[in-house]
């Protein structure tokens, strides 16, 4: 066990946050902590990493046990770095000790260079010992891990040498994470881990920390990341913490079950509570049965309430269907450039878009923020100006869109106007029990639109698409602002909706329950894939591994040739040494070649002057001969030399 929290009490203003919360961790686990916003996630965090204190009960009770020798490592939701250090820098800090200890190993390799004896010995056996644990902390592959994680943090194109304080708040977070990961501490608490991440540093995330060596606590309201990572979720309601086995799928069934359950109990208990004060109410004030009644009324003390359970409160209902089938191919957009802006301040987003959505296809549009996606909704549907190509919609085709700015609501009008504004038939009774279904109810129907909440302006959005019966929806960020009780209902409307959906979302939970074909915008232009979240994901991977794969076999290929070419380098400089020795030796022997023939020359002259030779014809006419031909030869020599020489 890691950690163990036991009876733990925290307190604000004299009312209960957290009440008897116990929890343990193990190795290799990795633990997801939901609840409500405010129920006390965070605090529970601050205290499990000694950042804020628990209270004590009046008996002593409440622990926070961790093991010896563990190491925690805590991102916060808003994590600080030192802003005035370069990436590089601040990545390093995670390998501090490592590099302490490889200073150290280069301090004794000087020692056992320099000293004899005793104490070459002793450096030797620290040096063996510091370099076994820097080994088996992969210290030689510092270098390798910082690029890894750096490049899967989506920083691959940003210099390891950019300041701190030059990076925008989303990327010190993404920072802040990548220096975690690299500390590789044995529990890894995670507060809101992917806040600003994209769908590639998501599923990159995702990948690593299912190979995590420790264990991991996270909280987060992500479904999908839950899902994929935990094998445990806890879950804080009215205080309480429960623990339930398996991912976040599992926790619903298993909650659901629960509730069932207790929500079973609470109407036993309550009809013995109400038989219980029925009897005492009718026979307390009777002298033959007081004495009866007044054994009830303990009775009825000692029993120990239970809890109406939170999942029984009514959710919304969201009814979506259609009066009309439309043609088959239901839209065609071929060659459409998307642009956003005046013709003054225009801007391309996406160069050209072709796109076929048949009937009954429920299509999803993922990719970054500011790549286009909502303006593809407002193109086909002509809120924004189509400069060139066609956009075709089939027959019997009708639009509900929902706008993730609610901009189809009226600000200046009541709940009430924004229904009957667009169904002028409906009476007041049927518009009220049409706002019942997403539970706007009694006085709330007459509320200004203006003053509604994010989640309360969608439900009524939500409640004008069922009732406008459209064929084809659109929809924008729909999960948004709305709790999570609303955002299963929606899914599951979307999910049984026989019609047609084209679908702009972060929500990959959504995406994966709803989707079946997956269309992605990028830099590099717009992609399909079929099936949903989960197929587009593993297509995604396979991408990569086949990128990887592509760029591994480029990589030898560029190695093998540079080994190639350094080898015939290698070869070339042995031939060339071998030529240039040839040519010196060459030179030499012409060298001493010349030195001989300028001797003979100078003989033969010194010859040709005596009175021997000078009266001997036959002799002068050999000894002139002679000097000819050594004088041509020389010739010859020197031109030799001086072209070898060159």
């Amino acid at each position: 066990m890691l950690l163990g929290v036991s009876n733990l009490y925290k307190y604000f203003n004299g009312a209960a946050l957290l009440k008897d919360i116990s929890l343990t961790i193990d190795n290799r686990e990795t633990v997801g902590l939901i609840g409500a916003n405010g129920c006390g996630k965070t605090t529970l965090l601050n205290i499990i990493t000694g950042n804020e204190d628990f209270d004590k009960t009046s008996d002593g009770l409440g622990s926070v046990d961790i093991s010896n020798n563990v190491q925690i490592g805590f991102l916060r939701q808003n994590s600080g770095l030192e802003s005035s250090c370069t990436i590089r820098e601040e990545m390093l800090k995670a390998f501090s000790r490592l590099l302490d200890i490889k200073q150290q190993m280069k301090e004794l390799e000087k020692v056992m260079s320099q000293e004899t004896g005793a104490s070459q010995q002793g450096a030797a056996d620290e040096y063996a010992k510091l370099s076994a644990f820097f080994e088996a902390r992969d210290g030689y592959r510092i270098d390798v891990k910082i690029q890894q994680v750096l490049n899967g943090m989506g920083f691959a194109e940003i210099p390891d040498d950019r300041i701190i304080s030059t990076l925008s708040g989303g990327e010190k977070t993404r920072l802040a994470l990548a220096k975690l990961l690299l500390e590789e501490p044995d529990l890894l608490i995670l507060d809101e881990p992917t806040n600003h991440l994209d769908f590639n540093t998501l599923m990159w995330l995702e990948d690593y920390l299912k190979g995590y060596k420790g264990s991991i606590l996270i909280v987060s309201h992500d479904r999908y990341f839950l899902n994929k990572l935990c094998s445990r979720i806890c879950e804080i309601e009215n205080g309480k913490l429960k623990s339930y086995k398996g991912n976040y799928s599992a926790y619903l069934v298993q909650k659901e079950q629960d509730s069932q359950r207790q929500l079973k109990e609470y109407e036993m208990q309550k009809k013995e509570i109400a038989k219980l004060e029925d009897y005492i109410a009718k026979n307390k004030v009777r002298a033959s049965t007081a004495k009866m009644a007044k054994s009830r009324q303990h009775a009825l003390d000692r029993i120990e309430r239970i809890e109406k359970p939170t999942l029984y409160l009514k959710p919304p209902k969201i009814n979506l269907s259609y009066d009309i089938e439309p043609i088959k191919t239901v839209l065609e957009v071929v060659s459409c450039p998307v642009t956003v802006g005046e013709s003054s301040d225009k801007s391309t987003l996406i160069e050209s878009l072709d796109m076929t959505v048949m009937r009954g296809e429920h299509l999803a549009i993922i990719g970054p923020n500011g790549i286009g996606k909502t303006s593809i909704l407002k193109l086909v549907q002509g809120l924004i100006p189509k400069e060139r190509g066609n956009i075709i919609w089939g027959q019997n085709v009708k639009i509900s869109y929902f706008d993730q700015e609610h901009s189809m609501l009226n600000p200046y009008g009541t709940v009430f106007d924004a229904v009957s504004d667009k169904n002028p038939a409906m009476n007041e009774t049927e518009i009220r029990k049409a706002l019942a279904q997403v539970l706007i109810t009694g006085e709330d129907v007459f509320k200004p639109v203006s003053i509604l909440s994010g989640g309360e302006r969608a439900k009524l959005c939500f409640c004008l698409m069922a009732l406008n019966r459209g064929n084809v929806l659109l929809l924008d960020e729909p999960t948004n602002h709305i709790d999570l009780s609303t955002k299963e209902v929606l899914e599951d409307a979307l999910a049984d909706f026989g019609g047609t959906i084209i679908l702009v979302s972060h929500d990959r939970y959504l995406l994966n329950k709803v989707a079946d074909r997956i269309i992605e915008v990028s830099d590099n232009g717009v992609a399909s894939y079929k099936g949903n979240f989960d197929k587009y994901a593993q297509q995604k991977t396979q991408e990569r591994k086949e990128k990887e794969a592509l760029l591994n076999i480029e990589k030898q290929r560029r190695e093998e040739q540079e080994y190639n070419a350094k080898k015939q380098n290698q070869y070339r400089t042995r031939q060339q040494r071998a030529i240039d020795a040839k040519r010196r030796n060459m030179i030499s022997q012409l060298e001493r070649e010349i030195e001989q023939l300028e001797n003979d020359i100078e003989t033969l002259e010194q010859d040709i002057q005596t009175p021997e030779v000078s009266c001997n014809f036959e002799l002068m006419t050999e000894k002139c001969t002679q000097l000819e031909e050594s004088r041509k030869l020389l010739d010859e020599k020197m031109n030799a030399w001086a072209e070898l020489e060159q």
